[in-house]
């Protein structure tokens, strides 16, 4: 699974710790995602696309295909 967030957060300006305490996570949550050693929750995925007035898929998409 690949996501583009470092991206969306590059693009509004954030660093992970401000993104993460929007989100109610750690800054070390919110590396894991971008670098792909973490896989967030579904109510985390949620919050994250909402955050940024995208679809999950549009965040989060398999690259294996």
């Amino acid at each position: 699974m690949r996501n583009n967030l470092l991206e969306l957060r590059q693009a509004k300006g954030l660093t992970q710790v401000e993104l993460g305490g929007d989100l109610n996570v750690s800054r070390q949550t919110i590396a894991a995602i971008e670098t792909g050693r973490y896989l967030p929750s579904l109510p985390l995925a949620f919050k994250i696309a909402r955050y940024f007035g995208h679809t999950i898929e549009e965040i989060f998409y398999d690259n294996s295909q």
